[in-house]
């Protein structure tokens, strides 16, 4: 069973930066593809990026270019650092844990955080 806890978020201004924290326990998510993703209000939640075991990350082109996923292995934690900010970011953020090495569908993930608000004003 893995438990992930997130961190960080909050208010911001258009252009600024966030960054979100995602920390595991339970089990060790080394081997884990590591997803984020968001859902707006009156939207359905949407796929944003992908940290797979290896290593190697894939973005959505909503974000791609100002989110960046990383990995701190010794605190077992991912990490989302926004850039460049818009107001169309706000949104629930959410990671999530898979045993798969790469999917961006929502059923593949077993474990989910609890969700961070981030607010971008305009």
């Amino acid at each position: 069973q893995v438990r992930l806890v997130e961190s960080g978020g909050g208010l911001t201004q258009a252009g600024g930066s966030l960054r979100l924290s995602c920390a595991a326990s339970g089990r060790t998510v080394s081997s884990y593809a590591m997803a984020w993703f968001r859902q707006a209000p009156g939207k359905e939640r949407e796929f944003i990026g992908i940290s797979r075991s290896g290593g190697s990350t894939y973005y959505a082109d909503s974000v791609k270019g100002r989110f960046t996923i990383a990995r701190d292995s010794a605190k077992n934690t991912v990490f989302l650092q926004m850039n460049s900010l818009k107001p169309e970011d706000t949104a629930s953020y959410y990671c999530a844990a898979s045993p798969r090495t790469y999917s961006v569908n929502e059923p593949d993930y077993n474990y989910w955080g609890q969700g961070n608000q981030v607010t971008v004003s305009s």
